[in-house]
């Protein structure tokens, strides 16, 4: 199978306008992820709707292509990011523009959910452990998922999934393993397509999370477990905490 990475890529954010081409490490911030997801993936691609990030990846070797800038979500823009790139690819992997710390680990975990033929779209999670605290685990910025007995999602939430009845909730991490989505995705090419042409559905609106427009209509989602935490940049305060990370782990 080949696979393709997009890497959405917008100026324009309230939190942190300018983010791609912060600089971490004297890199910007998108060459970072350009360059853990090279080599691990077939080809790579940053699809941006703003010349200044078109310019920068076009400075450093990148492949890059102009998208609208009207796109409701990253999705949207990865599909037209597709279609503009000419290439045949069996799968699209949507990989966030301010994660420069994925693992390459984590990227061939996401590709193995195709080993099952009927995997259409792909997504990774991991355990809540008792030493993140109920805090993190009752974040509704941070969505919960239930998975089968296959490791495919049953359903995604911003509230704690499942309830545990008869057990006191400041005891539920240490009698139930609760899973945390990590938002990097992959489809197959069909499936992109397909589902990019859906209109919003009740349970999207309802929790404000796409990828219950897929469950919505059918869609079988697999799911990867994985131990290792992604260290993403949402503010130039989690930029500073980059700079740490990076430099702990580059010793």
């Amino acid at each position: 199978m080949k696979f393709l990475a997009i890497i959405p890529a917008r100026y324009a954010s309230t939190r942190f306008p300018g983010k791609p081409l912060a600089l971490l490490g004297g890199k910007p911030v998108i060459r970072r992820v350009y360059e853990q997801v090279a080599g691990v993936l077939d080809d790579v691609l940053v699809a941006t709707d703003d010349e200044r990030i078109f310019d920068a990846v076009r400075a450093f070797g990148g492949r890059v292509v102009m998208t609208s800038p009207d796109h409701r979500s990253g999705t949207d823009r990865c599909r037209e990011a597709y279609e503009k790139q000419g290439g045949q690819f069996d799968v699209v992997v949507n990989v966030q523009g301010d994660e420069p710390f994925i693992r390459s680990e984590q990227l061939e975990l996401l590709k193995s959910c195709f080993d099952d033929p009927d995997t259409d779209i792909a997504t990774l999670v991991k355990p809540f452990t008792p030493a993140d605290g109920l805090a993190a685990l009752e974040n509704p910025n941070s969505p919960k998922v239930v998975l089968d007995s296959r490791k495919r999602a049953i359903y995604f939430s911003r509230s704690v999934i499942p309830y545990l009845r008869g057990v006191e909730r400041e005891a539920w991490l240490a009698h139930h393993t609760f899973y945390k989505h990590i938002g990097l995705y992959a489809f197959r090419t069909e499936a992109l397509l397909a589902v990019t042409s859906l209109p919003p559905s009740p349970l999207e609106k309802a929790e404000s999370l796409e990828q219950l427009r897929w469950l919505e209509n059918g869609c079988r989602i697999g799911v990867g477990i994985t131990d290792a935490e992604t260290v993403g940049i949402d503010t130039p305060e989690d930029l500073v905490k980059a700079e740490v990370f990076l430099r702990e782990n580059s010793r």
